[in-house]
């Protein structure tokens, strides 16, 4: 099978996406674990919302502490990736129920 001529630097992205997807699904298999879903909702679910925790999470650790790098693979990064998928899930475990009462509401009414 021929290879790809992959420069270093695409190489790299390559490497970095990886490090965020991995890491990004145990943070997100870790807060489902914490918080879990109100009803299953798949190991998918659980790994898009660990990229996003991871993301809003490091965002959130590099705003607080502006000299430092703001890296999955640290202890710090990885709580903060668990952090911010926990908060994730939590604004939809909230908006769910604000959304599902009102429609509840709505679907009673003559």
């Amino acid at each position: 099978m021929p290879e790809l001529p992959l420069t270093p630097a695409v190489q790299h992205w390559i490497y970095v996406v990886l490090i965020w997807v991995g890491f990004g699904a145990l943070a997100g298999l870790l807060a489902t674990v914490l918080f879990p879903f109100r009803r299953p909702a798949g190991p998918f679910w659980a790994v898009v919302l660990g990229i996003s925790g991871s993301a809003v999470g490091l965002c959130v650790l590099s705003w607080l502490f502006p000299g430092r790098v703001a890296n999955p693979i640290s202890p710090l990064g990885f709580l903060a990736a668990t952090v911010g998928s926990l908060a994730l899930l939590a604004l939809y475990r909230l908006g769910e129920a604000l959304f599902a009462k009102r429609g509840d509401a709505e679907a009673d009414e003559p």
